[in-house]
C-alpha cells in the first residue's frame, strides 16, 4: 500500500471514528464551506460517511463580500456542491459594520458562527485542523491572552444551541493536501492567504518554517500546550465557581476576601457568565482597585468598551452601557401585553390576572401613559403607609442610583399608578377578587 493511500484510509477511519460518538442516527450535518482545500477535503471525507454513519449532509457558504473574488468563491461552492447532490445555502452577511471594532478576522468569524446559528441545524463541522491550532495557539501568546484564549479549540463545542464539531483538528495541513492531490480534488485559493500582513499569514509563511526546520513536530506539541492550557482554565472555572462566580451578583466582600490572582479569576469568571467582554489586564486591576478600595456607601462605575461594571450597596452590577433618553418620553399603553421601555433597553410585560397589582376598573378612567420622573412625585405604598417621595420610596427599595432616573411610572391621567417594579399606589391597588392588571 502507497504511503498516500494509507494516509487517505487513515484520514477516512480517523474521522468515522471520532464523528460516529457524536452524531446520534438519522441526524442533519451542516458543513461550513469556504472552498479553501481544508473544507474541499472534509466535504469529500463527510459525503462519503454520511450513509455508513447514517447524518444527512447539507452545506453553507458565507459570501462576506471582502474578497473581489467573492462572487467567484460561491459560485465555485454552488457548481462543487451540485456534483455531490448536496444541498448548499450561500449566506451573505456585511462585515462593515463590526470590522473597525474587531478587526476583519474575528468579524469574519463572528459573522459565520451567526449564520450557521440561523440554519437551525443542530451540528455543525468545522474544517480547522492542527496548523490552525497551533497558529491560534501562537497568535494569543503573543497577544498576551489569559488561560482562556490559549486553550485549544476543542473537537466537541456546545455554542447555542448547536455542536460544533472540528474533525480535522489532529490532521495537519500537509496531510490534507497530500488526501486532496491523491484524490484529484478541485479547491479555490483566497489570495489573501498570500498576504504577509496579516499576522496569521506572517506566522504560517515566515516564522513556522523556520520553526520546523528545528522543531518538526511543532503543529503535535503546541497543540499538546493548547491541551494543557485548556485543562488549566477548566480548573480555574471551578476554582471561580467555588467562589461564587456564579451569583447573579457579586459581592465585593467575596472579591476581598480573595489572594489577589484568585480575585482577579473571579472576577474574570463572573464577567464572562454575564455576557460581556474580557477587559484588558489593566481595566481589570482598576476595577477590583475601584470595588475593594471603596467606601461602604460609595457608587464605582468603570467603563469598558460597550459595557459598565458598577457597585452599589456592596454588590458588583455588570450591564451593557445604558443609551441616552428623552427626559420628556411619554408613551401611551392601549392594552398590550408588553411594551418596549427604551431607557432601560427592555420589554415591559402586562399580565393580567386577578387580585393582584392594579385594578383594571380603576385604570379605565383615563389615559394610560408610561413617563419618567420630573420630581415631587409622591405615593402611598400601601393603605396604612404615609405618603412616601419618589426618593425614600426607591431608597427603601433598593433600587441602583443609575436606574432611579430611568424607570418607568405608570400614570392613569394625571395620577400616579405605580412606579414599575417597585410600588403600586394603595389607591389602585385591586381588591382579593378583583380583575386587575401586573406591570413588570
Amino acid at each position: 500500500m502507497s504511503h498516500s493511500s494509507s494516509h487517505s484510509i487513515n484520514l477516512h477511519d480517523r474521522i468515522a471514528a471520532r464523528l460516529a460518538p457524536q452524531l446520534p442516527a438519522g441526524s442533519k450535518l451542516l458543513l461550513g464551506l469556504s472552498g479553501g482545500m481544508d473544507s474541499v477535503v472534509l466535504l469529500h471525507v463527510l459525503d462519503s460517511l454520511a450513509p455508513k454513519l447514517g447524518f444527512k449532509l447539507s452545506a453553507m457558504h458565507v459570501h462576506h463580500g471582502i474578497s473581489p473574488n467573492a462572487d467567484a468563491w460561491a459560485l465555485f461552492c454552488s457548481e462543487l456542491c451540485a456534483r455531490y447532490a448536496i444541498p448548499l445555502e450561500i449566506k451573505r452577511v456585511d462585515i462593515a459594520p463590526l470590522k473597525d471594532a474587531h478587526g476583519i478576522e474575528a468579524s469574519a468569524r463572528k459573522l459565520r458562527h451567526a449564520a450557521f446559528a440561523s440554519s437551525g441545524i443542530p451540528y455543525v463541522a468545522l474544517a480547522q485542523h492542527a496548523d490552525d491550532q497551533a497558529e491560534t495557539l501562537m497568535l494569543q501568546l503573543l497577544r498576551g491572552a489569559g488561560l482562556r484564549g490559549v486553550s485549544a479549540m476543542p473537537f466537541v463545542r456546545e455554542q447555542g444551541r448547536q455542536i460544533l464539531l472540528r474533525p480535522l483538528l489532529e490532521h495537519s495541513r500537509l496531510e490534507l493536501l497530500d488526501y486532496a492531490q491523491q484524490h484529484a480534488l478541485d479547491w479555490i485559493e483566497d489570495e489573501s492567504n498570500a498576504d504577509d500582513s496579516y499576522p496569521r499569514n506572517f506566522l504560517r509563511h515566515r516564522i513556522f518554517p523556520v520553526l520546523e526546520e528545528r522543531f518538526p513536530a511543532w503543529r503535535e506539541t503546541l497543540g499538546r500546550s493548547a491541551q494543557h492550557f485548556a485543562e488549566a482554565a477548566g480548573v480555574l472555572d471551578e476554582v471561580a465557581q467555588v467562589d461564587g462566580a456564579d451569583e447573579p451578583l457579586l459581592a465585593v466582600a467575596m472579591l476581598e476576601a480573595l489572594s489577589p490572582p484568585r480575585a482577579r479569576n473571579l472576577l474574570r469568571h463572573h464577567l464572562h457568565l454575564q455576557g460581556a467582554p474580557m477587559p484588558q489586564e489593566a481595566q481589570l486591576e482598576d476595577m477590583l482597585r475601584q470595588f475593594c478600595g471603596a467606601r461602604d456607601n460609595a457608587d464605582v462605575c468603570v467603563n469598558f468598551g460597550e459595557w459598565q461594571v458598577r457597585r452599589y450597596r456592596g454588590l458588583i452590577y455588570v450591564m451593557r452601557a445604558l443609551p441616552q433618553y428623552e427626559a420628556t418620553l411619554c408613551l401611551s399603553w392601549d392594552g398590550a401585553a408588553s411594551l418596549y421601555w427604551p431607557p432601560l433597553q427592555r420589554e415591559l410585560q402586562f399580565t393580567l390576572t386577578v387580585g393582584l397589582g392594579i385594578s383594571r376598573e380603576k385604570l379605565s378612567q383615563g389615559q394610560v401613559t408610561l413617563r419618567l420622573r420630573s420630581g415631587g412625585e409622591a405615593l402611598r405604598p400601601h393603605a396604612l403607609a404615609a405618603r412616601r417621595s419618589m426618593k425614600n420610596l426607591l431608597q427603601e427599595h433598593g433600587v441602583p442610583p443609575w436606574l432611579r432616573e430611568r424607570l418607568p411610572l405608570l400614570y392613569c391621567g394625571e395620577a400616579l399608578v405605580c412606579v414599575v417594579g417597585v410600588a403600586v399606589a394603595a389607591e389602585f391597588q385591586a381588591g382579593e377578587a378583583e380583575q386587575s392588571v401586573m406591570v413588570m
